[in-house]
């Protein structure tokens, strides 16, 4: 019998304050949070264009033994944690994956990520790869990935271990809940605990950036702009009460 657990998510509400931030900001606000390392380095952005934000299911994989798990993509299926993983997916979730950065084995395929999508499903990171990337590519998922194959999920050297349990994908902490925000620059995964004091002032990060970019495209002074100077903020505040903010 498989038994795998639920997530604890977080509010829409909290989830909507990270709409105008990117992976980038939120990478630099955690390190001045005290988080050294919470970019997943190793999957790229496979979507280009394309931005997720939104809670993690985690799928962890471990080496495979054969006595443990069937040598077969469709053999016993309901003991196929992969697909457990994506039977907890509510709309906006995230499945993150640990494998193991297994260049060989096609975690889903584009059935499961069809189910994925229709669940309601935002997109993946996986250390590791997907198959049947050629019929993929045309869902409505965003994909963060080490590369594609051929093979299904267990036909090299990886097995399926454990389900919304935390993980190490590519080597950074994830746990069940935390917030993925994905986009062109790469994951980040953003504490839950630490999720309210990142919004704000990721927010208010992003929001003095629009403004500096606008006076350094015309011509203003890197120095006084970016990063912003307090001789500089009197201007600041007055562009947000032009622009409503």
């Amino acid at each position: 019998m498989v038994t795998t657990h639920d997530i604890q998510r977080p509010s829409k509400v909290l989830i909507d304050k990270f709409e105008g931030v990117g992976s980038a900001t939120c990478a630099g606000e955690l390190k001045r949070m005290g988080v050294r390392n919470p970019f997943i380095q190793g999957p790229t952005a496979f979507t280009p264009g394309k931005k997720i934000v939104g809670p993690a299911l985690t799928l962890q994989f471990m080496p495979k033994r054969e006595d443990l798990y069937p040598d077969a993509e469709y053999v016993e299926p309901e003991m196929q944690l992969h697909r457990h993983a994506l039977y907890n997916t509510q709309p906006g979730d995230v499945i993150v994956v640990d494998a193991r950065g297994d260049m060989n084995s096609g975690i889903f395929g584009e059935m499961m990520l069809t189910y994925f999508m229709g669940k309601g499903g935002l997109g993946a990171v996986i250390d590791g790869c997907i198959r049947d990337w050629p019929e993929a590519k045309g869902l409505d998922l965003g994909f963060w990935l080490r590369g594609v194959t051929p093979n299904f999920h267990t036909q090299t050297n990886i097995m399926p271990f454990a389900v919304n349990e935390p993980v190490a994908c590519a080597n950074v902490l994830v746990m069940p809940g935390d917030i993925i925000v994905a986009d062109d620059d790469g994951a980040v995964v953003v504490p839950i605990a630490l999720a309210e004091q990142l919004a704000d002032s990721a927010s208010e990060h992003s929001e003095w950036e629009v403004f500096s970019r606008e006076k350094l495209a015309a011509g203003g002074d890197l120095r006084r702009y970016y990063p912003l100077k307090d001789e500089a903020r009197p201007e600041y505040e007055e562009w947000k009460k032009a622009h409503g903010k």
